[in-house]
């Protein structure tokens, strides 16, 4: 009776019972990290450096795939939930200027881990499209290449934070530095990370850059120094293509 063998602590073979209590965790274990990894929706990111008008195409991405019926949930990074925007505060803050390097990671990476437990996997076992404004290229562009802590070292960084969750595709709008300053010097207010220098920026680009190299299957990138419809256009047919392969 395995009823009486998981609970019955009298069993004279004790030995036995605590090999199969062992092995009944093990097996609870792995079931619910099974059904926290289930995923029946897509999972897709806009990337992009600052000014590139991500924010833009998403939305238009959103509008299109809400017209053929599907069911679309709309986040962002840092942020997307409660706690996770909490921790966008401090990151972005204008008036931490003295945060170190490997700490704004790290902050990257706690909320990203809250805003996939809270937001992202519930909505993708509920079949949904997940349309996230950045992501973990992000991460591996502004602190892996452009902060020059290692692209590969924040990539371990945010494996473990995600537990290997990467999307199952990303738009990258690319737009060179200078294009993106001048589109961002009209807004009112500049956070911390649009308020570096130049040549930061200049790193951010070629991190992506290079990340369209090492990822070519996931990453798609698209020109956004076009007018917007057409960028739009061509982010729209990318996602229908692969929705529907």
């Amino acid at each position: 009776n395995i009823k009486k063998r998981f609970f019955n602590v009298n069993n004279e073979n004790n030995y036995l019972f605590a090999f199969d209590l062992r092995l009944w965790y093990n097996v609870i274990y792995i079931v619910n990290r099974l059904e926290a990894v289930i995923m029946i929706g897509k999972f897709i990111t806009i990337e992009g450096n600052d000014g590139s008008g991500k924010t833009t195409v998403l939305e238009g991405i959103k509008r299109a795939l809400i017209a053929q019926g599907f069911d679309v949930l709309v986040t962002r990074e840092p942020g997307g939930s409660e706690i996770a925007e909490k921790i966008r505060q401090v990151i972005l803050d204008k008036s931490n200027l003295a945060m170190d390097k490997r700490t704004e990671a790290l902050l990257y990476a706690a909320s990203r881990r809250q805003h996939i437990i809270e937001t992202v996997l519930p909505a993708l076992n509920a079949n949904k499209i997940v349309l996230c404004d950045r992501y973990i290229d992000s991460s591996l562009t502004y602190q892996g290449y452009a902060r020059g802590i290692g692209i590969e070292e924040v990539y371990q960084m945010n494996v473990f934070a995600t537990e290997g969750l990467l999307p199952d595709l990303t738009i990258y709008i690319a737009v060179r530095p200078s294009v993106g300053i001048t589109r961002k010097s009209k807004q009112k207010e500049l956070d911390r990370l649009e308020m570096e220098t130049i040549s930061f920026h200049e790193k951010v680009y070629e991190g992506y850059e290079k990340l369209v190299q090492m990822y070519p299957n996931r990453i798609v990138r698209i020109d956004g120094e076009r007018f917007a419809e057409a960028v739009i256009a061509d982010a729209t047919k990318v996602v229908n293509e692969f929705i529907n392969q």
